[in-house]
């Protein structure tokens, strides 16, 4: 598995790393340490540039250095390399991501659940999240320590995308007693309730069909879903939710409840429709969360 691994000196990058230390990787996995320096342009012939990179230099070292001393060798072999870029971060995130890497998983730390640190994230983030063509993880703090179980929601809706996702989460090794709460919405045509209430005499054996229908896909959804995990040794939870507030605070107020240390939700492809429809919901989640998410999908090549 091939890991990129985006720092800064933040906080939350910290968090990150904690993280990708502590959890179990398939064998032979690599990580790729990077961090990208972001300079203005009157000082792109100064000594300020030599300084900034002795330090993006130290960082990803002392990063490498805590991976290759961590727990995590104990899962197998891990190739641990790093890289300093320069540029815009988004850009250099995707392209190590893709052309030079050929990632499976790009891991970030997120900074925080205020409204401008919500704005700071989704300028570089959510354009990673939107445009990457592999898995990406937001990492936030969790009360329980790095490398403890881990209560993962799994938001599905029976399309291939989520699918795909429970596929990849099924195959990559957990923290030994981690549980999945895997949670479908009931989606019920509101438009075709508002007309059952506004036209008297309406067909209400129609109307309890699509009820009866939607209530099906959303079990069968959870079924394969739960299946699939149980079938890779995971320990799983149903959960099921009609329809009354948006998807997005559906699984908001989920994981809050519960509470999870990690979302899961399906990308719905990679062309640029896809991606701007999954910026309604995966954005959204990934950016008002109180937890870490993730967003899966299978590894493509760019377009």
């Amino acid at each position: 598995m091939k890991i990129l691994l985006a720092i800064d000196t933040s906080a939350a990058s910290r968090v990150a790393l904690d993280q990708v230390a502590a959890r179990p990787w398939p064998p032979n996995s690599q990580v790729r340490v990077l961090n990208v320096m972001e300079i203005a342009e009157p000082f792109a012939l100064t000594p300020v540039v030599e300084e900034m990179n002795t330090r993006a230099h130290k960082l990803v070292d002392e990063a490498a250095k805590r991976l290759r001393s961590s727990g995590v060798q104990s899962h197998g072999s891990l190739e641990v390399e790093t890289k300093v870029g320069q540029g815009d971060p988004k850009t250099v995130i995707l392209d190590h991501a893709t052309e030079l890497l050929d990632a499976d998983l790009i891991v970030m730390g997120a900074h925080g659940s205020s409204a401008i640190e919500r704005f700071l994230v989704g300028s570089v983030s959510r354009s990673v999240l939107r445009h990457a063509h592999c898995s990406v993880e937001l990492v936030r703090p969790s009360p329980a320590p790095a490398g403890a179980a881990l209560k993962v929601l799994l938001a599905v809706d029976g399309s291939a995308g989520s699918r795909e996702a429970v596929e990849l989460v099924a195959a990559r090794p957990w923290p030994a007693g981690s549980e999945f709460r895997v949670l479908s919405v009931v989606d019920l045509d509101m438009s075709a309730l508002q007309v059952a209430f506004e036209i008297p005499g309406l067909d209400a054996a129609h109307l309890e069909a699509q009820r009866a229908a939607a209530m099906q896909r959303t079990e069968d959804a959870i079924d394969s879903a739960r299946s699939i995990l149980e079938a890779a040794g995971f320990k799983t939870s149903p959960s099921i939710s009609v329809l009354v507030a948006s998807p997005k605070e559906v699984i908001l107020e989920e994981a809050a409840a519960w509470p999870a240390d990690l979302i899961v939700l399906g990308s719905h492809g990679h062309d640029r429709l896809d991606r701007f429809l999954l910026g309604s919901t995966s954005e959204a989640v990934a950016t008002h969360a109180a937890c870490s998410v993730a967003v899966m999908r299978g590894r493509r090549p760019a377009a």
